[in-house]
């Protein structure tokens, strides 16, 4: 893992052992508050010291995030809930009042009813002013605070804010910039989503600063739009890395050098893919895999056509090989060749009888199997033929369309309102999904979820710096699943291969950047990798800011 310091350990389990992406768990409120009560139950700290040390990082960030404010001194209204949270706001509001901030304090529910900790930081603000109902907030007129610092609900949260507190962060943010403690309040830190009926509101904070690691929530669904920008504090729990928690994946990869194979190396010790492509008229996906499979380093693609789509292949194709499959016995005589190590199909396939053929017969090789859309959609009406024949090194890669077609009542959870916290994520669907498929499962979407039938599971963002939405255009997902089976041909463990995959497909797009269309995302990559740093190298800064 990686943490602010830089720390970082292997992944793991790589292509000849040398993958070395850095990574970040992604805690959810249980994990967090399990770590905080095991600390505190070892007297190694306090729950007021992390309260005070939280405080102070919300300052912190806020007065770096606008130093013209933290000089003159601003004026500021500090919305706090009824427990922890609230408590985190209590400490900001004396420390804003120490360097000179005006200050209103308003606070959510029944001062008698809070913990203690946070009930001790309240009554140490009451030495040096008023704690308003919060019902006084809604009538703050536009622009009466320079900054609002939201410490209502943050992790735990498990249902909808009460309207009040609404009304007053509506009102006193107009004008204001918002700092989220943990979390906004009204969105569940352990999935991103809004909890309540209707739409999310359009506007969360501007800066969110959570506590030793980041939520899952900040990452997923409409999290990171409604964070802001996110800076991740150490209040003083260890940074031990936490054992099965999911990894976001910060980039860039590491171990895709061709050079750790050795200098006698030839191609095939780089693996052969070979792609599955459509009729005449529909090869098009199937190039664009074969050329990013290619060019992310496996030592051979093979495209194999219908008999009849031979030459239109032929025509466009040079580095990239060809042979003729016609049916699954054709695939059959093809995959005798052992030297073939990876499959990718389902690109311009057909979601027919023919693809279903293809697919099993592809499945029964035993080898690493990427399938995208027609090898999905081919089974939708009857999918369990096609999971029984998966096993954990088959990747399946879904848009969300395509995974409501396999997997209807996982999205059916994802599309309906949630009314409660912790509320069902993309990161549950998908790791639900790769349980019943037996097969590591990528969810595409900014927040690329990938899980791994045995509950392992990876996360990467493409947010903030790193959104890229030129990359919803045809033929894209084609190339991800190229890349996929790329990697797998060198050797790389589905799970690893699916993060770097992720991680290149946004890091070609953004060096194509608006105009882009499909094909230039397989040229864009040798300068992707010529620029990958050496492992050991400090990691990226947070994926959406911070």
């Amino acid at each position: 893992m990686t943490n602010e310091a830089g720390a970082e350990s292997a992944m793991g389990g790589g292509a000849w052992g040398a993958f070395d992406g850095p990574t970040v768990e992604l805690l959810d409120g249980a994990r967090m508050r399990a770590l905080e009560q095991a600390q505190m139950a070892a007297g190694r700290i306090s729950g007021l010291e992390l309260m005070e040390a939280a405080g102070a990082a919300i300052v912190a960030a806020l007065s770096s995030a606008r130093p013209e404010l933290a000089r003159r001194g601003g004026r500021a209204a500090v919305l706090c809930g009824p427990g922890a949270n609230g408590g985190d706001g209590f400490v900001a509001a004396r420390r804003l009042a120490g360097r000179g901030w005006a200050v209103e304090v308003f606070m959510l529910g029944d001062p008698a009813r809070q913990p203690p900790d946070a009930a001790a930081n309240r009554r140490r603000w009451e030495g040096l002013g008023p704690v308003r109902d919060i019902a006084r907030a809604a009538d703050a007129a536009p622009g009466a605070f320079d900054a609002v610092i939201d410490a209502g609900f943050g992790t735990g949260l498990s249902r909808p804010i009460p309207r009040t507190l609404r009304a007053a962060l509506d009102a006193a943010s107009r004008g204001a910039f918002v700092v989220a403690a943990d979390m906004p309040s009204g969105w569940c830190a352990d999935s991103g989503r809004h909890l309540g009926e209707g739409p999310a509101p359009a506007r969360g904070a501007d800066l969110t600063v959570t506590f030793h690691r980041p939520r899952l929530g900040h990452a997923l669904g409409d999290g990171p739009r409604a964070v802001g920008r996110l800076v991740v504090a150490d209040i003083g729990l260890p940074q031990d890395p936490i054992a099965d928690a999911p990894l976001l994946f910060l980039g860039p990869p590491r171990g895709l050098d061709k050079a750790a194979a050795g200098p006698r190396a030839h191609k095939y010790v780089h693996g052969h893919a070979l792609v599955l492509a459509g009729g005449c008229g529909k090869g098009g996906a199937a190039r664009l895999a074969a050329r990013a499979a290619l060019r992310v380093g496996a030592g051979l693609v093979t495209v194999a056509p219908p008999p009849e789509a031979l030459a239109e292949n032929a025509a466009r194709l040079d580095a990239v090989m060809l042979r003729p499959v016609a049916d699954a016995e054709a695939l059959r005589r093809a995959l005798a060749d052992r030297r073939i190590n990876a499959l990718a199909l389902g690109m311009g396939l057909g979601a027919d009888a023919r693809a279903r053929a293809l697919t099993l017969a592809a499945l029964e090789s035993g080898r690493a199997a990427t399938l995208d859309a027609d090898a999905l959609g081919a089974f939708a009406a009857d999918p369990a033929p096609f999971f029984a024949a998966l096993r954990p090194d088959c990747v399946l890669t879904p848009h969300e369309g395509e995974f409501a077609r396999l997997f209807p009542d996982l999205a059916e959870r994802l599309r309906a309102p949630a009314l409660a916290g912790p509320a069902f994520s993309r990161l549950d669907a998908a790791r639900a999904a790769a349980r019943r498929a037996g097969a590591c499962v990528l969810l595409k979407g900014p927040d690329t979820v990938i899980a791994s039938p045995d509950g392992a599971a990876m996360v990467h963002l493409a947010a903030g710096p790193r959104a890229a939405p030129w990359l919803a255009t045809a033929g894209a997902g084609d190339v991800l699943a190229g890349l996929i089976a790329g990697l797998t041909a060198r050797g790389f463990a589905p799970l690893e291969a699916c993060s770097a995959a992720a991680w290149l497909h946004v890091e070609a797009a953004l060096r194509v950047g608006p105009g882009l269309i499909a094909e230039d995302l397989p040229e864009a990559l040798p300068a992707v990798l010529r620029a990958l740093p050496p492992a050991g190298a400090a990691r990226a800064p947070w994926p959406w800011g911070g």
